[in-house]
């Protein structure tokens, strides 16, 4: 299997990078390491997460963050990776804004 972070979830990468450094000064690549970390362990425990909108979703173990996924022909195709602290509602429609995307 082998793993394809599409440009959203790049983003949304970029995205928590910024609002942990902005914290203090380092914490940012401890957050991208996590979840890389994280990322990487799909390779083993890809398909055992649960289903939401059509989606896998693991969430992260150090971050409030959770990762929606897909399985096609044998890649698993990261969407996106998002703030659980966000409003529920803005996280559905991130998801189904997802679902319509062209990959």
């Amino acid at each position: 299997m082998n793993i394809r972070i599409l440009d959203n979830a790049k983003l949304d990468l970029v995205d928590g990078f910024c609002f942990y450094e902005a914290q203090e000064n380092g914490i940012g690549n401890y957050f991208l390491d996590t979840l890389y970390s994280d990322i990487d362990s799909l390779l083993l425990y890809a398909g055992i997460h649960p289903h939401k909108n059509n989606f896998y979703y693991m969430l992260s173990k150090r971050f409030p963050y959770a990762i929606y996924y897909k399985i096609l022909d044998n890649i698993i195709y990261v969407h996106a990776i998002i703030d659980c602290r966000r409003e529920p509602l803005s996280i559905e429609n991130r998801i189904r804004t997802e679902q319509t995307r062209r990959w």
